[in-house]
């Protein structure tokens, strides 16, 4: 038996959410017995700056969910790891990305692993975080000491892991999310958001946050080139940060009438309709270790430009299935312009061909090959 420690339903289906469903599926399509030790309470307020960390989608998870862990209540974390301890699962599958959570989930394996048969398998999005604060490399030393191996999905992230632990890890590439609903053609998908069908349209896709150098990319968007060539930029996902912030671009004149705002929550089902919409998909990151944006735009067939930063240039080869450029405006408005200089046509071929090597079995055997040699 599997047991996953992280976040699922009702908590909103953003990356880790939606990975995590998706993984187990995948897991239990392998003969996997599984289940989720969700969160009663996952982010405190400070921590989490949308509007709500829940969904309102009605959703049926084919495996149990029960929904135990506080991040802060500590006497919450020893009758978790108690629990776990006495369900005696063959692995416990941990997902981290976040050091606030090391105190909880350390805690919680250290208890679990008074039961000796169990294995313990961390999927690591982030060792070193985006946005640092006091504490993180203190809680991250923590957490780490009771896990047997390890799997990140990106170079950054494992060269950051080595710094912490020895311990045995395997680098396996982010799979596609694939369970969004099949790819809309791009004329039906304009049909059904109201946009213009011959309009150049690049996305912006995700979470809002200063580290995505959305800033970035809406300077790029003023260069008179780009402004020039008819580009227009929709940006689809939640403010993390305060729209203040952007206010500079995004009323300039020069500007405002060639973006397009969906700033709320985007429910699962209309994620397609957004990509298939889009021209090109634009990741102006300012530093990252690996994006789940990329392996989206590979499902629904999207070209990508992203910056030069962290594991972003590793999925994204130069010129095949996108443009890699430096983090600078100057440099993502010429991009932008190569994008549509090569055209969608163009990139097509490697798109299929880069798409093919991102699965969840590859990641499912991983996960189960670890336990085993651990």
């Amino acid at each position: 038996m599997i047991i996953l420690l992280g976040p699922v339903h009702p908590f909103r289906g953003g990356g880790i959410t939606s990975f995590n469903e998706r993984l187990m599926r995948e897991l239990q399509t392998e003969g996997q017995e599984v289940e989720v030790y969700n969160f009663t309470l996952l982010y405190p307020g400070f921590l989490f700056p949308g509007k709500s960390q829940f969904s309102d989608q009605p959703v049926s998870l084919p495996f149990p969910a029960p929904r135990l862990i506080n991040s802060c209540n500590p006497f919450n974390w020893i009758r978790v790891g108690l629990r776990l301890k006495r369900a005696s699962p063959d692995i416990i599958l941990v997902r981290y990305w976040l050091p606030f959570l090391g105190p909880c989930l350390g805690t919680i394996l250290r208890i679990a692993r008074l039961n000796r048969r169990i294995k313990v398998i961390c999927i690591a999005d982030n060792i070193v975080p985006h946005e640092k604060r006091f504490g993180d490399r203190l809680f991250t030393r923590y957490f780490v000491g009771p896990i047997d191996a390890f799997v990140t999905m990106s170079r950054k992230v494992l060269d950051d892991l080595h710094s912490f632990s020895p311990k045995k890890t395997l680098l396996v590439p982010h799979p596609l999310y694939d369970h969004f609903g099949e790819k809309v053609d791009k004329a039906t998908a304009r049909h059904h958001l109201g946009l213009p069908a011959s309009d150049r349209i690049v996305l912006f896709f995700g979470f809002i946050r200063k580290y995505k150098g959305l800033d970035l990319l809406l300077e790029a968007m003023r260069d008179q080139a780009v402004a020039s060539a008819g580009i227009r930029l929709m940006i689809v996902g939640e403010f993390y940060d305060d729209p203040a912030d952007y206010a500079e671009w995004m009323e300039s004149p020069e500007l405002a009438a060639r973006l397009i705002l969906k700033t709320d929550f985007i429910p699962d089902g209309d994620i397609k309709y957004y990509l298939g919409a889009a021209d090109f998909v634009i990741q102006p990151y300012r530093h990252a270790t690996q994006s789940g944006v990329t392996p989206l735009a590979y499902f629904y067939e999207k070209a990508m430009l992203v910056t030069n930063v962290g594991g972003l240039p590793d999925m994204v080869p130069q010129g095949r299935a996108g443009v890699v450029v430096a983090p600078e405006p100057e440099a993502i408005a010429a991009g932008i312009l190569e994008l549509y200089r090569l055209g969608e046509a163009h990139f097509r071929p490697s798109l299929l061909e880069e798409k093919a090597k991102y699965s969840w079995k590859r990641l499912a055997a991983s996960v189960l090959k670890l336990a085993e040699e651990a």
